[in-house]
């Protein structure tokens, strides 16, 4: 076994998502879409707008018509009719004329800007005076100027949020071309796990992995499927993965990763036809001993028993693959919060280390506080909003330096 238990780089580990193909894809309706992964680009067939519009109540003119208005010297414009919501002007303005319109309405040919009613004043049945001058385009979205005909609205790999929607509706895509949502297995190993209906015997603990996991997985956009919790026994945690790949796209097994006389996780895995055994042990804290294995192209891992080490493996290296598999291009990235760090760190060089951290508002800046506790303890988890990465070749970060504080889950 000790042949096995050679420490993989996290960038070394990520290389190995090339392996590993997309889901398939699907057409949903466009109100079950949100979250999901875009499966190919949508371009416009048609001009957004379509016409020339109004963004405010006011008066359709030629902009040369205001210039040089005032308070004092108001511009004095004949009203030649007005344009009503979804009708389409059939006369056209000139020079000294003006057209009332309403926010979202088409203006007539020959107007170039609208005036804010606001500015305006009326003199009589056919006459206003304007005390602000405009420019060509002020207070209109002129044809095209948000999406033009033929521009690519959505790239493939985006996950789809509200905006996007929106958006989709406006160019008449009821029916949304995905990707299939990945399903994600979730196998429970050890014989002090018990369900957590049971009243655990003493030295036995509740199975608090399969819950952490199905949370983090439905954050990724997965459909987690449990199997339960399987003792340390080979012939059934082997029997039971064999029916997790066939029924999912991708398992994960926690326990059962660690270097010790009980571990069957490795032989079961390279017991599998079309298997090889990618990774056993990867240079991060906590989550050393983590194990990835590919069998017939899906991807296996062996996570920490312990919860806290197995939900930072989840977030760091195994969420990167779901997503891969579902099709998502997004960086994470955008989930950091800037912050400072409120006490020295230290750490091990050697691998890179996750330390959970705190968030108070502080002098107009976020601080990043670390929440101590042994790394097996859950209670670091549930008291932190995120974790702050420490660098493989770091003794250790400094107070008062400038951190990254990323979330652990999307809603954290």
């Amino acid at each position: 076994m000790k042949d096995y238990f050679k420490v993989t780089s996290l960038d070394q580990v990520m290389a190995f998502r090339s392996l590993f193909g997309t889901v398939g894809c699907e057409d949903v309706f466009i109100d079950t879409c949100h979250g999901r992964i875009l499966s190919r680009d949508v371009f416009a067939d048609r001009d957004l707008p379509e016409f020339t519009r109004s963004t405010m109540d006011g008066y359709a003119v030629k902009a040369s018509s205001t210039f040089g208005a005032s308070n004092d010297t108001p511009a004095l414009l004949t009203i030649k009719g007005s344009v009503a919501m979804g009708e389409r002007p059939e006369f056209s303005i000139g020079h000294g004329e003006a057209v009332r319109i309403a926010t979202g309405g088409m203006l007539p040919s020959g107007a170039d800007s609208v005036v804010m009613v606001e500015n305006t004043e009326t003199v009589d049945d056919e006459t206003i005076e304007v005390y602000r001058s405009v420019a060509p385009g002020h207070n209109i979205i002129e044809k095209g100027e948000d999406f033009a005909k033929g521009a690519i609205l959505l790239e493939k790999g985006r996950l789809l949020r509200p905006q996007d929607a929106g958006l989709l509706a406006a160019f008449g895509h009821s029916r949304i071309p995905v990707f299939r949502k990945p399903v994600i297995g979730i196998v429970s190993t050890g014989d002090e796990v018990v369900d957590v209906s049971v009243e655990p015997p003493l030295g036995h603990i509740r199975d608090m992995n399969t819950h952490t996991l199905r949370g983090l997985i439905l954050d990724t956009g997965g459909d987690p499927v449990s199997y339960g919790i399987v003792k340390d026994d080979e012939t059934e945690l082997r029997a039971v993965c064999g029916k997790a790949l066939t029924e999912t796209d991708m398992v994960l097994i926690s326990g059962g990763s660690s270097v010790g006389a009980r571990d069957f996780t490795t032989r079961v895995l390279t017991s599998f036809s079309d298997s090889r055994l990618l990774v056993h042990g990867i240079s991060i804290s906590p989550g050393k001993p983590t194990i990835l294995a590919t069998v017939s192209g899906k991807a296996v891992w062996g996570l920490p028993g312990h919860v806290v080490s197995a939900m930072i493996v989840f977030d760091r290296v195994v969420k990167p693959f779901i997503r891969w598999i579902s099709g998502c291009v997004a960086d994470d990235d955008f989930m950091k919060i800037p912050a400072i760090l409120s006490r020295n760190v230290a750490s091990a060089q050697g691998r890179e280390e996750y330390i959970r951290v705190r968030l108070e508002w502080c002098d107009g800046e976020w601080m990043a506080v670390p929440v101590l506790g042994k790394s097996g303890v859950i209670n670091t988890m549930v008291l932190a909003h995120g974790m702050i990465r420490i660098p493989v070749n770091t003794e250790g970060l400094e107070k008062g330096s400038r951190v990254w504080v990323m979330a652990v889950s999307n809603r954290s």
